[in-house]
């Protein structure tokens, strides 16, 4: 996935990315009560989001160079989500096999019913990406879409990247809502794709890229 972070601080306070993933998978609103919020896709100050900016090695070609980000981009909140990582943490601590990397395109998935809430994955994941139920999710959601399981207390849940929705050859939720078309999501293997393309000609950093862990969302700047 590729974010253009000034097409979305074009449309101000907009949650329309947040609030289409939320409410197709489910997602309970407890935004009152920061200890039991859970979240996919949010968004957080440019310095937690990018706290090592500028250390990154040039791994890729015009990605994760050093200190890109201007500084309008640096005073603002960026949108966050899972980063899928071609290197995923969570996948290798994860004791039951609940989360694991899906072979055939890398989307990092997580199975509910074998997770067993050890809560090992949130350790592991230095991205913040990951949400723990502590108590029933179902009585906050205010309309539940029957097409995608609810969860229950005691599971983590996180960003799928609308793999439900890909395997019927459909956009993530988050990327069709955005109005200001800020998300764009394509197969990077594909050199006619458009995040292909994107990333070609643009500069981009991801998160924390000294970790290793080789994100698979990339933010232009």
């Amino acid at each position: 996935m590729v974010i253009e972070p000034r097409k979305c601080l074009a449309a101000q306070d907009c949650r329309a990315c947040a609030d289409a993933c939320h409410r197709i998978h489910n997602v309970p609103d407890v935004r009152d009560d920061a200890r039991h919020e859970i979240k996919w896709i949010w968004k957080e100050p440019y310095e937690h989001a990018f706290p090592d900016e500028g250390q990154g090695a040039l791994s890729v070609p015009r990605h994760d160079g050093p200190s890109f980000a201007p500084g309008w981009l640096r005073a603002q909140p960026v949108t966050v989500l899972c980063n899928h990582c071609e290197r995923p943490p969570c996948v290798r601590v994860c004791p039951t096999g609940a989360t694991f990397k899906r072979g055939s395109d890398g989307i990092v998935i997580m199975d509910d019913h074998r997770c067993i809430g050890c809560r090992y994955c949130m350790a592991a994941c230095p991205y913040g990406s990951r949400s723990f139920n502590w108590r029933d999710p179902r009585p906050f959601i205010r309309e539940i879409t029957t097409a995608f399981p609810t969860r229950t207390r005691g599971v983590v849940e996180k960003c799928n990247f609308c793999e439900e929705r890909i395997a019927r050859g459909d956009l993530p939720a988050c990327v069709k809502a955005c109005p200001a078309g800020a998300l764009t999501f394509g197969d990077l293997s594909d050199a006619g794709s458009q995040v292909r393309r994107l990333l070609q000609s643009n500069f981009t950093i991801r998160r924390k890229p000294s970790l290793g862990t080789r994100p698979q969302v990339y933010y232009l700047v």
